[in-house]
Order: structure tokens, then C-alpha cells, then sequence
């Protein structure tokens, strides 16, 4: 359904309150958008009638942001976001779209990454730009097309599709291993255990799984797969990662797995897009490639 014309201002009122409401001075304003602090104040004052209400509060020769108009300009902002990006990516590629996607960082660097140059090569017209996300986020508040995700297939506002299961294995480094003797699930009690942020229960999971009672587990935190996995090849702990992310670590010697221990994660991955995106063509094609790509996981 169209937006009224009404409720879509001049895109000059817009840029100009979005100056003044990040700088919080018509004067900064008026010089980086390259018109006088005169100007400025007409554009705003002009987008205050079209509301109905003010957005700034003036006092002498300063203005702040009223309540309403700090709410208007942060979703202003995020609009003016999405149209620059969107007018670099048609400039980057014209012809064949691009596709923005948020990534897990080591799902993205380990599994996606090396996998890209197939998909490039089958859609030549196709460019795709991928950032960092490690949560959920609001796909109307974010210039991504698509995200992968992983957990249970819950995303609030989005569609998602499964991807793969994950297996994850205890890891460590051989002198760990020579320090720390691991022969049974349950030795791993007695042994400094590396934890992931994002998912802190995971070793809890492990041991139940393995009919153990866990009690207090400690050990060092960090932030990434990647991380995790150094730290263990450095002799710090022991992680727990999934087996298909570390394959050239295993491949090396430079990790091994201790006992054959492995456990299926309840969670999966999936990629996640708006509804509203279903059919945009350059999203459609990733989602045929990586659905075969998935599928043909070994």
C-alpha cells in the first residue's frame, strides 16, 4: 500500500533536521550541509508544521531535541541510512542487485566465506555485502536483506528457513592433553573449561547429555567460536565447538578431540529475512544456493 503523500516530508527538511538533531546547532548543521543557519531553521520549521508539533526546544542561541523529536530523529536517521546504502549498493551494481546479509563471524568466516566464490560465480550480476550480527535484530531498523541465525527458529518479524544441525566435540591442544590426562566424559570436571557468551549453558548441556551432573562449572569466557578455539590450541582450556567449524584445526593436530564425547545441538542454523524480501531475485538465489550447499554438508 502507498504511504500518503502527506506523511513523506521534503527530503530537504529531512536532511536538515537530521543534521541539526546529531550536531544539536542549526549553525553546524547549515555548514555541513552547505546552506545558511537561516535556511536550515526554515526547513525545520517548515517539517515542525507538516508534524503539527515542535522538535526542537529553542532557548536564546541554543536548541535541544524535545522528547518526541529525539524519537522522530533517531528513526529518521536509521530511513536516511537505509536510502544511502541502498543508492551505494544499485551504484556498486547496477545490473544484477546486491544482497545484504549479516553473518555469524565464524560461521560466516569458516563455512559461508570459502563457499562464496560458487555462488558468485553461477550469478555473475549478483554482489553481496555481509556484516557481523550476533543477536536478532529489527530488520525494518537495519539495511541487512537477510541474516543467518542460530538458535530455535524464533525470530521475531522474520521468515526463517533451516539450514543444518551442528555437532559440537570437546577440543584442546595436545600439550593440554599431556598436562591434563582426559580419559572419560566426566575427567572434563577437573579441567579448565573455555565457555561462550552467547551460549553460557552449553557445557551444562554437555555434561547432562553424558549423564553428568555438572554442579558449578568456572572457566574462562569469550566472545567467538574463533576465539574459543584459540585459546585452546594456546593450551588455556577446554572448548566446546562444533565439529564442521574447526575441521582444518583438527585436520593439523593443532586441536584434537580428548574422548569420543560428541552431542547434538538442540539448536540449528537458519537463515532469517522480512517478510517483504521473500522475492527480491538476489535474496531468492542465495537461498536456493546455500539451501544446496547445506544439504550437501558431509
Amino acid at each position: 500500500m502507498l504511504t500518503p503523500r502527506r506523511f513523506l516530508p521534503p527530503m530537504s527538511m529531512l536532511l536538515a533536521f537530521e543534521a541539526a538533531a546529531r550536531l544539536q546547532s542549526f549553525t553546524a548543521a547549515a555548514a555541513e550541509i552547505k546552506l545558511t543557519q537561516s535556511a536550515v531553521s526554515r526547513q525545520i520549521r517548515a517539517l515542525e508544521d507538516i508534524l503539527g508539533s515542535p522538535l526542537f526546544i529553542r532557548e536564546r542561541q541554543t536548541v535541544r531535541l524535545t522528547d518526541a523529536g529525539a524519537a522522530y530523529a533517531k528513526e529518521i536517521a536509521e530511513a536516511l541510512k537505509r536510502i544511502s546504502s541502498a543508492t551505494l549498493g544499485f551504484r556498486a551494481n547496477p545490473y544484477g542487485g546486491t544482497l545484504n546479509l549479516a553473518i555469524l563471524p565464524t560461521f560466516g568466516t569458516r563455512w559461508l566465506a570459502p563457499r562464496l566464490p560458487r555462488f558468485l560465480a553461477e550469478h555473475p550480476g549478483i554482489t553481496i555485502n555481509l556484516t557481523t550480527r550476533l543477536a536478532p535484530f529489527d530488520f525494518n531498523m537495519d539495511t541487512a536483506d537477510a541474516a543467518v541465525h542460530f538458535g530455535l527458529p524464533h525470530w521475531p518479524g522474520a521468515e526463517l528457513d533451516f539450514l543444518m544441525h551442528e555437532t559440537v566435540v570437546p577440543a584442546c591442544s595436545t600439550t593440554f592433553l599431556e598436562e591434563h590426562p582426559i580419559a572419560y566424559a566426566q575427567d572434563l570436571l577437573h579441567v579448565p573449561l573455555l565457555h561462550l557468551v552467547s551460549r553460557p549453558d552449553a557445557w551444562e548441556r554437555w555434561f547432562e547429555a553424558h549423564g553428568i551432573a555438572p554442579g558449578q562449572l568456572h572457566g574462562m569466557l569469550v566472545d567467538q567460536f574463533a576465539i574459543a578455539a584459540q585459546a585452546a590450541i594456546s593450551g588455556l582450556g577446554v572448548a566446546l565447538l562444533p565439529s564442521f567449524l574447526i575441521e582444518a584445526e583438527l585436520a593439523r593436530g593443532d586441536l584434537l578431540v580428548p574422548n569420543d564425547s560428541p552431542m547434538e545441538s538442540a539448536e540449528g542454523y537458519y537463515l532469517a529475512w522480512p517478510s517483504d524480501r521473500r522475492e527480491y531475485p538476489p535474496l531468492r538465489a542465495f537461498r536456493e544456493w546455500i539451501h544446496r550447499q547445506s544439504a550437501s554438508r558431509s
